[in-house]
């Protein structure tokens, strides 16, 4: 894979399927270097295993819902520089209609259970903002707009903004009825969504009562949520006259919710981390589902649990909380895996894991009565394809990785070392071809993740696969802090960042170099990271010299200023250091006076997860110490650069870190 590449790297997003399980809608979406943009279509695919058809050609179309009658789709379309809308097709293709005309875009669409109205998420700003008229009938620009006051932490988020004067509230929308004859084109019908949430507080994740009545959804709205990380389940009436200010709370507690569904018998399922009696607890805190005891009433319910601390490590989100035939359809975390698990709310049956092996679960769905149940899968070959899960294995319903692995895709190699202290890491390493590049041995370069609580995992991954096509051997690990591996795994690092996790990256990097069936040169290593990644990567430099380059990348690098600057800085540092001493001995700024290594600082300038203060200070102090270094920095960009930045931005970054290594750790003729 060459950055040019870009242009292949297509997935299908999350599926809907039709109620008789014989066709799956999905978006096939790709970054586009020549428009530098995303787009993206819906196709319909037969889950027999016969051709797919493109159902729709706008230039970015997603999150697909099928109504609970087949005939029609609901979903998502943006143009360029435009915000997304909701639009509505016919199952059978169309001309389709644009349902809203929001200001900062409408969120992903779920059907009442009747099909007569669609629910969603939408931000509505405050007039005056965000391109709106004020109340004298004005549209100030960004620079003309009113002071913002701040009394809380919590006031702003990366790769969105400011959030306090654009509130996310749910909105309800009568969907116009289709013509009998297939294929014609929608009617124009004006349409006029209600808003039925308001307050200061962001509303998510819309889920329908089985009667279609109420929306139960996701909010912090309890006293204090400004200073903690709780959230609750509210619920609304669908067709309230006027927005609710002051929504029921129908679950309560300390924890922090990331999915919501109901059961036909009106009871709930939530999935979500414990956040301790303070609200703050987060390091290495796995999500678990819970079900209410009894159905949404006016007091809040009670909640068992479905999983234990101890057992599967879920992935959050409503998205990945399925309730089909009877069961709850999960996807959970484990060893670089990402499986697929049906769960018995009734507690009367193990759980059944639906799909596992050396692949990752994006998303999934399934027919009402649980008979067909269709995941978006990746593996070392494929970034993202739909598959009929049949018999604990994947039935393909598509190849858009076709033509990357026509381009050139190299293979994961699975590895496990030992730490210091006896701990296992497991993590893989990806060599380049040796029909282009020789038997090697070859340059290694050291990739950390972020996180810290995320994993490495079998999927293909951009960053592996262009650097193993320019001749490197790539080494990825899951050390102590990661996610998939446990709690004890994951908070092991709680109060230590910097400690045991170092210790886990250097005995994988040292086992693979002495592997006798790797051909790694052990001379010839680089390190590189992003934000936590970029944290370990810049203290690997400030403790050893062996590395002959390294790239920090929007890294966590003093948490002293972190505490200020960022978004999540307010309560961050103290679960990872525990205390502002501890996190300032920990900070790898406090110790770059040690650092020799040529260093290559990336950074977005509109980075608030990690502020862009932190890369100009680390570039800044190396300069000033004559280490040759250099600062890369990218306009108008958050700190999702790498994963869904510009595509030429992506594009430009690849070559600099290619650039950057040619310079530093050449590949050598090893033919």
């Amino acid at each position: 894979m060459r950055p040019q590449d870009l242009d292949l790297l297509h997935a299908c997003g999350r599926p809907a399927l039709t109620p008789d399980g014989r066709s799956a809608v999905v978006a096939v979406t790709r970054p586009d270097l020549a428009s530098d943009s995303y787009g993206g279509q819906l196709w319909r695919v037969p889950t027999d295993g016969s051709a797919a058809r493109r159902l729709t050609s706008g230039h970015h179309d997603r999150s697909p819902a099928v109504s609970p009658d087949g005939s029609r789709v609901a979903f998502l379309r943006s143009a360029p520089g435009a915000p997304p809308q909701l639009h509505l097709t016919s199952l059978e293709g169309g001309e389709p209609l644009r349902l809203t005309d929001h200001p900062l875009g409408a969120g992903a669409p779920v059907w009442s259970p009747d099909g007569t109205r669609l629910a969603y998420a939408a931000r509505v700003p405050e007039p005056g903002r965000y391109g709106t008229a004020d109340a004298e009938g004005r549209t100030p620009g960004p620079e003309a707009e009113p002071a913002r006051l701040v009394r809380e932490p919590a006031y702003r988020r990366d790769d969105l903004g400011f959030t306090r004067d654009r509130r996310q509230h749910l909105f309800v929308l009568a969907v116009p009825p289709l013509d009998d004859a297939p294929g014609t084109d929608l009617p124009v019908t004006p349409l006029v969504p209600r808003q039925v949430t308001d307050g200061d507080a962001d509303d998510t994740e819309p889920a329908w009562s089985p009667d279609g009545t109420r929306l139960a959804f996701l909010s912090s709205r309890h006293d204090g949520h400004e200073t903690d990380l709780r959230s609750g389940v509210h619920a609304v009436a669908a067709d309230a006259g006027a927005p609710e200010p002051d929504p029921a709370a129908v679950v309560t507690g300390d924890r922090a919710l990331g999915g919501v569904q109901w059961l036909v018998d009106e009871r709930l399922v939530v999935t979500g981390t414990e956040t301790g009696a303070d609200g703050l607890g987060f390091v290495g805190r796995k999500t678990r589902a819970w079900v209410s005891e009894g159905p949404v009433g006016d007091a809040p319910l009670t909640l068992r649990p479905l999983t234990e601390e101890t057992g599967f490590e879920l992935v959050g989100g409503s998205a990945a909380l399925v309730v089909a035939g009877g069961r709850v359809l999960v996807q959970d975390e484990h060893r670089g895996r990402v499986r697929l698990v049906a769960l018995d709310p009734a507690g009367e049956r193990d759980a059944e894991v639906l799909l596992d092996g050396p692949r990752v679960v994006g998303a999934h769905a399934a027919t009402p009565d649980g008979a067909t149940v269709v995941a978006v899968v990746g593996d070392t070959e494929r970034s993202g394809d739909l598959a009929v899960v049949r018999d604990g294995s994947p039935a393909w319903l598509t190849d858009v990785s076709a033509a990357l692995r026509h381009a050139g895709t190299s293979p994961a190699v699975e590895l496990e070392a030992t730490s210091a202290d006896g701990h296992p890491v497991h993590g893989w390493v990806v060599l380049p071809d040796p029909d282009v590049h020789g038997a090697g041995p070859h340059p290694v370069l050291l990739n950390i993740h972020g996180g810290p609580h995320a994993q490495y995992d079998w999927a293909l991954f951009d960053e592996a696969q262009v650097h193993a096509g320019a001749g490197y051997a790539v080494l990825m690990c899951n050390p102590r802090g990661s996610a998939g591996y446990g709690p004890d795994h994951a908070r092991a690092i709680e109060h230590a960042m910097g400690t045991v996790d170092v210790d886990d990256v250097l005995a994988f990097l040292d086992h693979a170099l002495a592997a006798a069936d790797l051909p790694l040169d052990a001379d010839r290593v680089g390190v590189m990271g992003g934000s936590y990644g970029g944290y370990l990567t810049a203290t690997l430099t400030t403790r050893t010299d062996r590395f002959a380059a390294a790239v920090v990348e929007r890294g966590y690098l003093d948490a002293t200023s972190f505490v200020g600057s960022s978004d999540i800085g307010w309560f961050f540092p103290g679960g990872y250091h525990g205390s502002p001493e501890a996190g300032a001995e920990q900070s790898p700024l406090s110790h770059v006076d040690r650092v020799t290594t040529p260093t290559l600082v990336i950074h977005s300038e509109h980075d608030w997860r990690t502020p862009v203060e932190q890369g100009q200070r680390w570039f800044t102090a190396l300069r000033l110490r004559g280490v040759r270094t250099e600062l890369l920095l990218f306009p108008a960009e958050g700190h999702e650069l790498s994963r869904s930045g510009r595509p030429r931005h992506r594009q430009q970054r690849f070559e600099h870190l290619l650039r950057w290594w040619a310079e530093h750790l050449p590949v050598e003729n090893n033919g």
